[in-house]
């Protein structure tokens, strides 16, 4: 019996559970003469008994799929097949993944030797384990759903009970994005310290030249000064909250400043929507957008004006493109901060003899000014972690230069180039990424508790 078998026994309990005690407290409320008043009605305590056979054997599911994998795996190892496995990881990993594919269905034909005998005996520990948890999770469900059965009565409060179970539920659903970050934070931490204790901090943080692939051993990291992040993080900083903010800033606040005052309700309707568009657009089509189209054009443009060093891949044309992507981001949150200032200060200011374009920039704006900046700075955040917009239209090359027609690169971008392909992570150049990744969390981070708290700093409350 596999776990998916197990799962689909559970649910069945669950819904038998559902049946039977909604249908012995339909009984025990009765009819007429005999009719007895339930402190919950029937439909909860056919819920409270569905919860209590469902969710403690899903729980012991959930936790038995990962421990059964390590047994499995221990078992497959044990075997005598399994001894004659490669000590290198990386193969023996490889030909183990071939023959899990093959047991469980993934895969027709294991092309490995090895992975082809290995696949019964990965059948039969699956099979085993399997059989293991999904008896246990079938004894969960059936104790729980016999003892919620059994205290179906008139006095139970089955509705707070499956209040609770949902509350708890809750609670758990917040907590798996806490401990998912939790988690990120740390798996960064532990490969950022293993990479600094091979790499002087001083020398990453502050220095100037980036050239990773110079460094290949672990003993010439130290002396080789090839790991210097300013110019991965300057690069970052250009195109993401300098050219790409130019554009997107003044597009996103003049678009929202016309939807919510100039524009008529249904070309309202009609623009809001389309202009939202832009930010359910792929990032690999902005990329492509940027390197067949926009970036030719800014080389020819600097070529026309002079700049013999303009280049197909240039900042200018990852940013301007980026830029157009975020705007819904500026447009949105100024859009919902400008809609939130009550129409009488605008019919104050308007009485007071003031024109239109006088009242939003000196009543309108300045009263919806926090959700603007909040905005801005959450683009700003979400620009520095854009990563196919610059590999396709910026290039990979790490360059100190304030040239917009030059070709530089981002941390992002660097992250994927350290990480693709076969790498080993003992090696200063790929456990870098990790570095990098580390910073540009905690640098988007930064910017949105900025965000945040100016938000909630500034926020003004009107009725």
């Amino acid at each position: 019996m596999s776990i998916g078998l197990g799962l689909l026994v559970v649910l069945l309990v669950a819904a038998a559970a559902f049946v039977v005690a909604r249908g012995r407290a339909a009984g025990l409320q009765g009819a007429g003469s005999t009719r007895r008043r339930l402190n919950s009605l029937p439909t909860y305590h056919g819920i409270y008994a569905a919860l209590w056979a469902a969710l403690p054997a899903l729980l012991f599911l959930a936790i038995w799929a990962p421990v059964q994998g390590g047994l499995v795996k221990q078992d497959v190892l044990a075997s005598p097949a399994g001894q004659q496995l490669p000590a290198f990881d990386l193969a023996r990993d490889s030909i183990l993944s071939e023959a899990a594919a093959v047991a469980t269905g993934a895969s027709d034909l294991a092309f490995n030797p090895l992975a082809q005998a290995l696949v019964p005996v990965y059948e039969a520990a699956l099979g085993r384990y399997g059989l293991i948890g999904s008896g246990f999770a079938l004894l969960l469900a059936l104790a729980g759903a016999g003892f919620a059965i059994t205290r179906v009565s008139p006095t139970l409060r089955a509705r707070a009970g499956v209040e609770r179970w949902v509350m708890g539920l809750l609670v758990a659903a917040s907590l798996i994005a806490i401990l998912t970050t939790f988690g990120i934070v740390l798996s960064l931490l532990f490969e950022t310290m293993r990479f600094f204790s091979m790499v002087d901090a001083s020398d990453f943080l502050f220095g100037t030249t980036w050239s990773p692939q110079v460094a290949i051993r672990a003993d010439q990291a130290g002396s080789s000064g090839a790991f210097g992040s300013i110019p991965l993080f300057w690069g970052t900083i250009f195109i993401g909250a300098i050219i790409a903010m130019i554009v997107a800033i003044p597009l996103g606040l003049m678009s929202a400043i016309f939807l919510t005052q100039y524009a008529p309700a249904k070309l309202r309707k009609l623009l809001k929507p389309l202009l939202e568009i832009l930010a359910g657009v792929p990032t690999v089509v902005y990329g492509y957008f940027a390197a067949l189209t926009v970036a030719p054009l800014v080389r020819d443009l600097g070529l026309a004006i002079g700049i013999s060093s303009a280049s197909s891949e240039s900042a200018l044309a990852a940013g301007l493109v980026m830029g157009v992507m975020i705007i819904p981001f500026v447009s949105s949150m100024a859009d919902d901060s400008i809609a939130a200032v009550p129409q009488s200060m605008r019919d104050g200011s308007l009485a007071l003899g003031a024109t239109r374009s006088e009242t939003i920039r000196k009543v309108i704006l300045p009263a919806a000014l926090p959700g603007v900046v909040g905005g801005v700075l959450l683009a700003i955040s979400r620009a520095i972690g854009e990563t196919m917009i610059v590999v396709m239209a910026a290039g990979l090359a790490a360059n100190m230069t304030a040239n917009p027609f030059a070709s530089v690169t981002t941390v992002t971008t660097q992250i994927v180039q350290l990480l693709t392909g076969d790498q080993e992570f003992d090696s200063p150049k790929t456990l870098a990424a990790f570095a990098l990744g580390l910073v540009l969390f905690l640098v988007t981070l930064l910017l949105n508790l900025i965000a945040l708290r100016v938000v909630r700093r500034y926020r003004e409350a009107y009725e």
